[in-house]
């Protein structure tokens, strides 16, 4: 009987994680998600182009920005080196990206990002992996986290 019993609630507390799981995430609508894939979209061309309204625009005030060197920007530093940088971006692509929402306000991206750049007049390819949490203000997505790592 005691076995019984265990399973019971065993089967019992499972199904309570899944429903309170199920309940507090968000799937995203379809338009949610393209909202999202565009605003990477047109950061990463922003880079390329060295665009500092379009940077601005889509960037929280709050934005940290990490490296996958370690080293940490916030919003001014990261337009500022973008902008005015050492580091010219000449082309970027992403491979294998998902797009995870949490509540209806919070997307989290993943993907892996290829770089074609000069850095100090040299060209160079990079090939790392990033984090991002996007955040929906007034409607519009807008990159609040990013962090990139070494693969």
């Amino acid at each position: 009987m005691q076995k019984r019993a265990q399973a019971f609630y065993f089967l019992f507390f499972c199904g309570l994680t899944v429903f309170a799981q199920s309940s507090t995430n968000f799937k995203g609508t379809d338009t949610d998600r393209k909202q999202v894939v565009s605003v990477i979209e047109q950061l990463n061309q922003a880079m390329v182009d060295r665009d500092e309204d379009t940077l601005r625009n889509l960037t929280m005030k709050e934005l940290t920005y990490g490296h996958s060197s370690g080293n940490l920007e916030d919003k001014k530093a990261f337009v500022e080196a973008v902008v005015h940088g050492d580091f010219d971006f000449t082309s970027t692509a992403t491979e294998n990206q998902t797009v995870f929402f949490s509540g209806d306000d919070t997307a989290v991206v993943r993907h892996i990002f290829l770089i074609e750049a000069l850095s100090k007049g040299l060209p160079v390819q990079i090939r790392i992996g990033n984090m991002m949490v996007l955040k929906k203000q007034k409607k519009q997505w807008k990159l609040l986290a990013r962090q990139a790592y070494k693969l």
